[in-house]
């Protein structure tokens, strides 16, 4: 059984307290790009309490929204691209707060 939050029955999303949020891509790499959104959130967490123009913010929102896009979280639903899309998609190079 799955350990995450319950998914709607056709599985294209989760409910968390009655509301529904579109559920990530059910395919092998999602536990790499689930560990670099994580990297990512932590940074805009860090830069909301250090960067004083901004800058560290943006480019952390920016690694932030890449990891969610190859997720399948964000852009065009997972379930509307095509194998192709999808592949591409999970072949994108999603940066890591450790790349400069």
């Amino acid at each position: 059984m799955s350990d995450g939050p319950p998914l709607t029955p056709d599985g294209r999303h989760i409910v968390v307290d009655g509301r529904r949020w579109r559920a990530t891509d059910p395919d092998a790499r999602r536990s790499e790009l689930q560990t670099v959104l994580m990297a990512w959130r932590r940074e805009v967490k860090t830069a909301k309490r250090v960067d004083d123009d901004g800058a560290a913010l943006r480019r952390a929102r920016a690694g932030v929204q890449a990891a969610k896009v190859a997720l399948g979280e964000r852009g065009t639903p997972w379930w509307e691209q095509s194998d192709a899309e999808r592949r591409a998609r999970w072949d994108a190079d999603v940066p890591t707060p450790d790349d400069d």
